[in-house]
């Protein structure tokens, strides 16, 4: 399924946790639970649904640990984003990816041209 499937409200919270959290940091669901049930009513088991179907969207990385699993960001919120965008631009304009990125690009911020042309610039001196 992976990035193509679009996120719920409760899966986006939970990869927001996950993404907040140092690199490769593994979490089980009760510290999950614990975060997002500080500030709404949520179920244990929702959690740990959520979690599991994340992993079955292959936005987790899910490993058993004696009878707990733990779980992890399978990449980082930008590598899932740039992944994301290259899959768009494979699905949707694999014969004219030109005409694609200059509409994307035309419909930027300015920080957000900003930071292109400074990644360009980065690349080109590499």
């Amino acid at each position: 399924m992976g990035l193509s499937s679009r996120m719920g409200e409760l899966e986006r919270a939970v990869m927001d946790h996950l993404w907040s959290a140092e690199p490769q940091q593994w979490f089980t669901v009760r510290e999950v639970h614990a975060d997002l049930s500080a500030s709404r009513d949520l179920a244990y088991t929702t959690v740990m649904t959520v979690m599991d179907r994340l992993a079955r969207k292959d936005l987790v990385t899910q490993q058993r640990e004696g009878r707990a699993y733990h779980y992890r960001a399978r990449a980082s919120r930008a590598e899932m984003t740039a992944e994301l965008m290259g899959r768009a631009l494979d699905d949707f304009a694999e014969h004219d990816r030109r005409t694609a990125l200059v509409a994307f690009v035309g419909e930027a911020k300015q920080e957000d041209l900003d930071a292109l042309r400074a990644a360009l610039a980065d690349l080109e001196r590499t």
